[in-house]
């Protein structure tokens, strides 16, 4: 995923997690708000209990490499927050990317 793509700002964040659409389920919690900018971004956040800084960043490696299988950052037309909750760690990577599209057609719907 191409920096470009994703939301680094805490405005950013904080302005799409109190206007955005939310959606849930026991892997992750997501926030939607139309795209401000010509490409779609998103925002990984995660907190620091689910492990120690080395777990942290490989979750959000792996996140991101699901993110940029499932998003066409040129045609979807949102900006998302993606929020990892401790549910991520109790399944494998091809369960959590199923969980993560699942989640993606909900919330877009």
């Amino acid at each position: 995923m191409k920096k470009i793509n994703r939301v680094k700002k805490k405005q950013e964040f904080q302005k799409l997690i109190n206007t955005g659409k939310k959606s849930a389920n026991h892997s992750f919690v997501m926030y939607l708000l139309p795209k401000s900018e010509d490409q779609a971004r998103v925002g990984i956040t995660l907190s620091r209990k689910i492990g120690n800084a080395v777990q942290r960043n490989l979750i959000k490696r792996q996140v991101r490499m699901m993110c940029q299988d499932l998003i066409g950052f040129d045609n979807f037309p949102y900006d998302c927050i993606l929020i990892v909750r401790f549910g991520f760690k109790e399944h494998d990577f091809e369960s959590n990317k199923n969980n993560l599209e699942k989640l993606l057609r909900k919330a877009t719907m």
